[in-house]
């Protein structure tokens, strides 16, 4: 005798398929669907609700190629005026590499966080990976190039090849321009985060180097020797 919780199937609505035990054997008598075969084809009509449907004879649609937003950008680089026809999105870092070639500034992290970009513009360094060609209309542009030539170096280079401020050289050429503007800042009076009281007239303390180039990153380790370098050319200039 079965408890109340127990359901007694009638013999006469299911039997089994071949003899097997298995419930999902179960073979209704008004269909002749088993259980297995009910739940697959459940599946599949799900499954197929879920696809996008097309009308008949319709393909599925292209995805829209988006044109590029073109704009003309005017800079005077290394004292050479350009004029370049832009897609709105390229950075500075490429128009100054894939544009005009001029290859000496890195792409390194192209995030901003290793200073290999740096360029100098209109007199203040920056990481030429983070702003954009078309935001620097009019602008004059200083990279390595243009500070100075293997014939004729400027003074900072030739400290660097002195003290031997490079290893692979990868980022000498952001650490170069980045020691240049950062010596002009300082002779111009502007202040630092190491700087205890920021309305004096800063001075090129071993701190003050670290903090003003910290920016720049020498994956080398040399940092040593580019300090020695920047200090030699900071004693002649600030």
């Amino acid at each position: 005798m079965r408890t109340g919780g127990e359901h007694m199937s009638n013999p006469e609505d299911c039997e089994l398929k071949g003899g097997a035990s298995e419930e999902s054997e179960i073979v209704h008598n008004d269909t002749g669907i088993t259980r297995r075969e009910f739940i697959i084809a459940g599946t599949a009509t799900v499954a197929a609700t879920m696809l996008p449907t097309l009308a008949y004879g319709q393909t599925p649609q292209q995805p829209k190629l988006v044109q590029p937003q073109m704009a003309k950008v005017a800079l005077k680089v290394n004292g050479t005026s350009h004029e370049l026809e832009l897609d709105t999105r390229t950075t500075l870092l490429d128009a100054l590499r894939e544009h005009l070639r001029l290859t000496g500034s890195k792409k390194g992290c192209d995030q901003g966080q290793c200073g290999a970009c740096t360029v100098i513009v209109n007199g203040r360094r920056i990481n030429s990976c983070l702003t954009l060609a078309a935001m620097h209309q009019g602008d004059s542009v200083t990279t390595i190039e243009g500070l100075g030539t293997p014939d004729n170096l400027h003074p900072m280079q030739q400290a660097f090849v002195k003290c031997d401020g490079y290893q692979c050289g990868y980022c000498t050429a952001g650490q170069i321009c980045s020691a240049v503007a950062m010596l002009n800042e300082i002779k111009a009076g502007i202040p630092s985060h190491a700087m205890a009281d920021i309305t004096a007239q800063p001075k090129l303390t071993g701190a003050e180097l670290r903090e003003r180039m910290s920016g720049n990153i020498c994956r080398c380790g040399a940092y040593s020797n580019i300090a020695e370098a920047i200090t030699e050319i900071a004693g002649r200039t600030v």
